[in-house]
């Protein structure tokens, strides 16, 4: 009998868990060669905080301190005070987990991940990676909330593992289909696959067994999912902020015994699991993090942090156009006044790839300039940058943009798919005299190929934070952050975020 249990589980189970309990565990527990889903449970209960080198700890420490700092200055947003007052007024107080920002006001652990995932992403200021999704505001208000609610907190380096889990999860479940490469058509990814990250995160946290974890994303399966029709309405945040709650419930969900399909991840014809998501889906086993060579994507694919509240898309086009700018400056006449250049301008060529819900001519509201190709070109070209400010109600009304957005044409070169690890921006314009000045971005200065400075990712921090919280608490998340790999338990970043 034990014999038999030796060879149809894991080394790995046997040596944690001890022989007799594998024994027991035979018919419970299937090994994790037996399904793809399998196989993320078992890494996700069995990745270990050593697993976790330098290259890791200090991309994950930076994208975690961007991601607060956005989330702190989401509060000041319209749409995050609605989320909170629906919290506060639908559902019965249950003071256990911080809202961002809001010193006295803490809610269920669901709910605040939700209302601090909905500010995270409230301004479209989050991180992107590639294949295209915001990795962090899904995993890290979940993390939050739930550290909030466990008697004895997790150490700062097990929380960085977990949080490591939940981006390693989203990362490998869009490479398993060659539709995710792309700027997204159907739905936004966030919902699906940061749904499953915010649990594959809580699970590792919650330190559940791997049938558990493997039941965890798939109950967060069924709760993911959120058109695209939705993007640049004051709705898009909420996708951010239903992935870090409902994949936080549906951890809880799991450690309760709550069981769901064991294959969900499989690509198992005529049977759709994760596979509903995408046409292409081609499932892949994660490799064990016990065998040798194994690394995590965020080890070989650094991430973007934005330097402005807008789709990732707009900075190539933005930094093209500040480049113009720039020439604009030296043309006779101009000067760098914005008179000067609108009566300079006779026509703006954008050349910028295929893709309809960031192609908006006239944007009526914040949202909308967000996701506009023309405005965030003509908002460059007017200022020489982008800003926080640039998406104000009196920014988006401004007569001189109105007439330079009038004067804007687009073109899709076959040669610029819309990809953010291959797209570019390229604005080229006609001045009344018939010069022709060109800018073009193939990588803009915060993308995963040209990253941010240290000191760049602290000044947006600073500014973001700092806006809502007084010097002090930011000074304090800066140290709590840095520091977080050597925290006896994280209650001093908890402590600093109200």
């Amino acid at each position: 009998m034990l014999s038999k249990a030796k060879k149809s589980l894991s080394p790995v189970y046997i040596t944690l868990r001890g022989l007799t309990q594998a024994a027991l565990k035979v018919e419970e527990l299937p090994g994790p060669e037996d399904s793809v889903t399998g196989s993320f449970g078992h890494f996700i209960q069995h990745v270990q905080s050593h697993h976790l080198n330098p290259i890791l700890l200090q991309r994950s420490k930076r994208m975690v301190l961007d991601s607060l700092g956005v989330g702190l200055l989401g509060t000041t947003t319209p749409v995050f005070q609605l989320a909170l007052e629906h919290c506060q007024y639908m559902y019965a107080r249950d003071d256990i987990s911080s809202v961002y920002g809001r010193r006295g006001t803490k809610l269920s652990p669901t709910l605040a991940a939700f209302v601090n995932g909905v500010a995270t992403h409230s301004m479209d200021f989050d991180d992107t990676w590639h294949p295209a999704t915001h990795p962090s505001g899904a995993v890290l208000p979940a993390l939050l909330a739930l550290s909030d609610m466990l008697p004895n907190k997790p150490s700062g380096l097990d929380f960085l593992l977990a949080f490591n889990v939940g981006i390693e999860v989203q990362g490998r479940l869009m490479r398993f289909s060659n539709q995710a490469q792309n700027i997204p058509k159907r739905f936004h990814p966030p919902t699906v696959v940061g749904t499953l990250g915010s649990a594959a995160a809580c699970a590792r946290l919650l330190s559940l067994e791997h049938s558990q974890c493997s039941h965890a994303l798939a109950i967060a399966a069924s709760q993911s999912g959120a058109p695209m029709a939705n993007a640049a309405t004051q709705s898009k945040p909420l996708h951010i902020g239903n992935a870090a709650r409902l994949g936080l419930e549906a951890a809880l969900l799991a450690s309760r015994g709550l069981e769901a399909s064991c294959t969900i991840l499989d690509d198992t014809p005529g049977f759709a699991g994760f596979s509903a998501f995408y046409e292409d889906y081609a499932a892949q086993p994660l490799i064990s993090p016990e065998v040798e060579g194994m690394r995590f994507l965020l080890e070989d694919q650094d991430m973007a942090f934005k330097r402005f509240p807008a789709h990732l898309g707009m900075h190539w086009v933005a930094d093209a156009a500040v480049a113009v700018h720039k020439l604009l400056l030296g043309e006779p006449g101009v000067g760098g006044h914005v008179n000067g250049v609108i009566g300079q301008v006779q026509d703006i060529l954008l050349r910028v790839p295929h893709s309809k819900y960031i192609n908006r001519p006239f944007p009526k509201t914040e949202h909308e300039a967000r996701h506009s190709f023309q405005f965030n070109a003509c908002s460059a070209l007017l200022h020489g940058e982008v800003t926080v400010d640039s998406f104000s109600q009196e920014a988006l009304q401004r007569p001189d943009l109105l007439t330079l957005l009038g004067r804007v044409r687009v073109e899709h070169p076959f040669d610029n798919p819309a990809n953010f690890d291959r797209m570019y921006g390229e604005v080229e314009v006609t001045l009344v005299g018939g010069d022709v000045l060109q800018g073009r971005c193939d990588t803009f200065y915060g993308h995963w190929r040209n990253p941010l400075t240290n000191e760049s990712l602290l000044k947006k921090f600073h500014s973001n934070a700092g806006a809502v919280l007084p010097l002090e608490k930011v000074e304090g998340l800066i140290e709590a952050v840095e520091g977080l790999d050597r925290l006896k338990d994280c209650s001093s970043l908890l402590a600093q975020l109200q």
